[in-house]
């Protein structure tokens, strides 16, 4: 392997030769030379109010009222059986409340 070790030490020599010498100052923005990677304090805070204002309120009405939900065997019984045979097959998925999920998390 003597070869190839002086092949590489060849190429790295001629790599450090045509890059020139290093600079002596840190780079912006160079994560290693400590200084901060991301966006500056006004860029942000731009970016957080834009994204508040996309944001919907929590305290948004319902749009309907809250309805009996229905019973758990009936909804079970709407899923094919094959379906429930893989779930329980792969997941050991069990079937044990109905709960109403609000609308703001599917979204």
């Amino acid at each position: 392997m003597g070869r190839l070790d002086e092949r590489l030490g060849a190429l790295r020599r001629a790599g450090a030769e045509a890059s020139g010498p290093a600079p002596s100052a840190p780079v912006e923005g160079d994560p290693e030379a400590g200084a901060p990677v991301g966006p500056a304090a006004d860029e942000e805070a731009a970016i957080l109010a834009t994204q508040r204002e996309a944001t919907p309120a929590a305290s948004a009405p319902r749009e309907e009222p809250p309805q009996k939900l229905p019973p758990l065997e009936g909804l079970v019984a709407r899923i094919p059986p094959v379906v429930r045979e893989t779930l329980d097959e792969l997941f050991r998925a069990k079937f044990t409340v109905v709960r109403r999920v609000p609308p703001s998390a599917l979204k």
